[in-house]
């Protein structure tokens, strides 16, 4: 791929994240009305898919400061967080293996494959964790063929502890209560 070909890429995928959250959050708040949980699971589910890379960790504590609860912020956050990483899932391994061998070549993508299935889970659950790429991370399990339950679990054990920790971090600081 070209520097030309990144660059456009990148810019294309600004101009959407950034059109995104502007008809959603930002005409809410053009409007002087609090931000909807519609356009939190938008925006959510949108920065969860790889082309889109967006730091939707930030809206949780958004959120809560407007009113929205934190059990039902973690649940939506989670469950879109899910639902876009399938379709990254589901797009590696459609793209499959070729590319992966392709891109590192046969010898280096045979050590890349045995590091994915022994610290596979690992690092999909610490990607998960942080406000890592992983997206990326499902895209790279498709494509590795790391079984799609496994790697969907364990991120799901990520999301959910990460979100537990956003919203309960932004109740201790607030001085709890919401």
């Amino acid at each position: 791929m070209t520097r030309r070909t990144r660059i456009l890429i990148a810019a294309v995928t600004v101009l959407v994240a950034v059109a995104l959250v502007s008809s959603t959050i930002g005409r809410a708040i053009y409007a002087g009305r609090a931000p909807g949980l519609g356009s939190f699971v938008t925006v959510h589910f949108a920065g969860y898919l790889f082309f889109l890379l967006m730091p939707v960790e930030a809206l949780v504590p958004y959120y809560q400061s407007e009113g929205h609860a934190g059990g039902l912020l973690v649940l939506l956050a989670v469950t879109t967080a899910l639902a876009a990483q399938a379709i990254d899932y589901a797009i590696g391994r459609a793209v499959g293996t070729g590319v992966l061998e392709d891109f590192l070549g046969r010898e280096r993508y045979a050590k890349f494959s045995g590091l994915i299935g022994r610290w596979g889970t690992w690092a999909i659950l610490t990607f998960n964790l942080f406000p890592l790429s992983s997206p990326n991370m499902l895209l790279v399990a498709g494509m590795s063929r790391f079984g799609a339950l496994r790697a969907l679990t364990w991120s799901a054990a990520g999301l959910i502890a990460k979100y537990i920790a956003i919203v309960y971090l932004f109740d201790a600081l607030r001085g709890g209560g919401g």
